[in-house]
């Protein structure tokens, strides 16, 4: 993700985040904290599992409506931090949200997805911890 690129999604200190990214033990992980956050929704896109990754990929549905979170003030170093952290099989894009705003998002790009969207708590419960081991992140 270029520098103009980033500039170009507004606002640049939010994010929304509905997968891995929305949950505190990630972030604590990735960027040493948790950045403010609320429960938002992205009506047109949905999480869509992945077959055998722990993580989902935003796509585009007309029939759902993707639940996560609108992460906010993120810093330019915690952008590199996120950046490099989803791979090349993201895009980051503009995402209109269900209260009308817009945030960018890492939209999938990667490939085939499952018809099965992605369930937050499932993972909570049976992969977390693996996929912080799995991504050298600490969980503690």
């Amino acid at each position: 993700m270029t520098e103009d690129a980033r500039r170009a999604s507004e606002p640049a200190d939010t994010l929304f985040a509905y997968g891995t990214l929305q949950f505190p033990e990630v972030l604590t992980a990735l960027l040493g904290r948790v950045p403010a956050h609320g429960p938002v929704k992205a009506p047109g896109w949905r999480a869509a599992a992945l077959g055998r990754r722990l993580y989902p990929g935003l796509i585009p549905d007309a029939d759902r409506s993707a639940p996560g979170v609108l992460l906010t003030g993120l810093t330019p170093a915690e952008w590199r931090v996120l950046d490099a952290f989803e791979t090349d099989e993201y895009e980051l894009r503009s995402v209109r949200l269900a209260d009308g705003r817009e945030a960018p998002s890492y939209v999938w790009r990667g490939g085939e997805v499952l018809r099965e969207t992605w369930d937050a708590t499932r993972f909570r419960t049976a992969h977390l911890a693996d996929f912080l081991a799995r991504e050298g992140l600490p969980s503690g």
